[in-house]
């Protein structure tokens, strides 16, 4: 097994190799507005520095979010284009809350919460690191401060709104090295995934003008 993992729905820029045992490479980068620039380089160094070759790669683990349109989506397209260039090796969707909360490695109730700009989260509810019992959602944090009150936090989302998540823990940003190891530990189990689609929550930031101004010739 040589699993390649690649995650771009939040600022970090983040590629993992996993041989089925352990995580034999990693590399990330946070940067926001840079995905579609980091990403690939970033898969280059982390093979270089495994010594392994691309089409050794026996998969592809994702991160299908939620995150912003369009990080989420440059992943996610690379994820499928790595899959057609290795001669269709499967690719396992994997939730990217799923990914911040198995690097966390809490074994009690505790929440993932990741900025969802537009002063809002994305978030979800886990038993323990391996184990989620709600959500993913978005929320603006206020509206949900009930339903967490108590329980510890991490990712982005925790760090910004500390009134809402006062126990907020690492890590702060996702880890292909984390999304590898629990897609690693599904496998051998034999557990579902997810399919490899963005997971938004809502529509994108953008949005094509509904009405366009008539320019009339002289």
């Amino acid at each position: 097994m040589l699993l390649l993992a690649l995650d771009t729905a939040t600022p970090a820029v983040t590629v993992a190799l996993h041989d089925g045992s352990a995580v034999i490479a990693r590399s990330s980068q946070v940067d926001a507005r840079r995905h579609g620039e980091l990403l690939l380089p970033a898969v280059d160094r982390v093979m270089k520095e495994s010594g392994r070759a691309l089409g050794e790669v026996t998969g592809i683990v994702v991160g299908v979010g939620p995150g912003p349109y369009t990080g989420l989506r440059v992943g996610l397209v690379t994820a499928a284009t790595f899959a057609s260039a290795l001669g269709g090796v499967p690719v396992h969707g994997v939730c990217t809350l799923d990914g911040l909360a198995y690097a966390s490695g809490i074994e009690e109730p505790f929440v993932v919460a990741t900025d969802a700009r537009r002063k809002e989260v994305y978030w979800a509810r886990y038993e323990d690191a391996r184990t989620r019992v709600g959500g993913p959602a978005v929320d603006r944090p206020a509206e949900i401060a009930e339903a967490v009150a108590g329980l510890p936090a991490v990712g982005a989302g925790a760090r910004l709104y500390g009134e809402v998540f006062p126990d907020a823990r690492d890590p702060e940003h996702q880890s292909a090295a984390a999304l590898a190891s629990l897609a690693a530990e599904r496998l051998a189990a034999g557990e579902p995934f997810e399919e490899p689609q963005p997971m938004y929550l809502r529509r994108p930031d953008a949005q094509v003008p509904k009405n366009y101004k008539v320019v009339t010739p002289r």
